[in-house]
């Protein structure tokens, strides 16, 4: 490109000027892609609507409520395990406990009923164990029919 070609653009644009092109359609010039950005939309809404309502009742039965008031460490092979539960008088409740060792693994688990009869109940059990555990907990109480 030599120095005289460099100077004839220089007064007008680089890529043209709007008459230079055909006309096209506008930006939103598709009426079907409305459509499908409005079909999208309804879906996305029902299925996160519909989403959120099975996790709101997906909460199980949470009626049987329990707390360990303690553990005790019976040697290498058991624990014992003193918890609460509230629950309506009228039903039974079973309760897993359950026993793990210092990395989290299960090394004992037993289910407990619990009768009906009184709203609250304390208990105190004894979990077998198959090497030492460190520590004893519910891990959950649910209703029976």
């Amino acid at each position: 490109m030599t120095d005289s070609d460099a100077g004839s653009h220089a007064g007008g644009p680089v890529l043209g000027t709007p008459d230079s092109y055909p006309e096209r359609p506008g930006r939103f010039g598709r009426p079907g892609r409305y459509l499908a950005f409005i079909v999208l939309g309804v879906f996305v809404a029902a299925a996160m609507g519909g989403w959120g309502y099975v996790m709101m009742t997906a909460k199980g039965n949470p009626e049987a409520l329990s707390q360990v008031i303690a553990f005790k460490l019976d040697g290498s092979s058991a624990v014992t395990v003193t918890f609460q539960v509230h629950k309506p008088a009228e039903r039974t409740a079973v309760c897993r406990l359950r026993a793990s060792d210092t990395k989290h693994v299960e090394v004992g688990a037993r289910d407990v009923s619990i009768p009906p009869g009184r709203e609250d109940v304390q208990l105190t059990e004894r979990v077998e164990t198959s090497a030492r555990a460190t520590s004893g907990h519910v891990q959950y109480c649910y209703l029976v029919e």
